[in-house]
């Protein structure tokens, strides 16, 4: 299994309190890990909350972090997958979170998963961050733009929002 590499204190710290006030808004973590992310998103109100996480071993764990909590959906499956699926049930997400393997082009492909022709699951003003290695570029593109980037050492947030709508769909 291939070894995770949590998000540091430091990029979790600037990212919630970038996010602000989490209480009752819908949270997605994709690449989800140790499930860490969608913890914290959950212990600052965030509601409902999903996590996607494609190794069965790490969503057992994740799992184990919500239980019993009915306000928790996790996923275990690529996330493709999981954005097309989480699409046909009708989620719809305030904020979308995604922390891909550093050096494996994520960066490039996400925009494209995130913001469908079909749709996306960000919602009306929504703000999707994704996490990535400052050797590795975030795109605008079709559907998408950059609205903010933020580096920490070696890792970047950037946020994006829907192209040409403020945030909207």
């Amino acid at each position: 299994m291939k070894e995770v590499r949590p998000t540091s204190g430091i990029v979790l710290q600037a990212l919630f309190n970038i996010l602000g006030d989490l209480r009752g808004k819908a949270f997605l973590d994709l690449f989800s890990g140790t499930g860490r992310v969608a913890r914290l998103a959950r212990d600052r109100g965030a509601a409902p909350v999903a996590a996607v996480e494609i190794l069965p071993r790490r969503v057992k764990d994740i799992r184990s972090l919500f239980s019993g909590d009915d306000d928790v959906t996790i996923l275990t499956m690529d996330v493709r997958r999981a954005v097309g699926f989480l699409r046909r049930k009708g989620f719809l997400f305030d904020v979308i979170f995604a922390d891909p393997p550093y050096g494996e082009g994520w960066p490039s492909v996400l925009g494209p998963i995130l913001f469908p022709p079909e749709g996306s699951l960000l919602a009306p003003g929504g703000t999707a961050v994704v996490e990535h290695s400052s050797r590795e570029e975030m795109p605008e593109g079709e559907g998408w733009q950059v609205i903010d980037s933020r580096e920490y050492g070696d890792s970047v947030l950037t946020f994006l929002s829907s192209a040409g709508r403020g945030g909207e769909e």
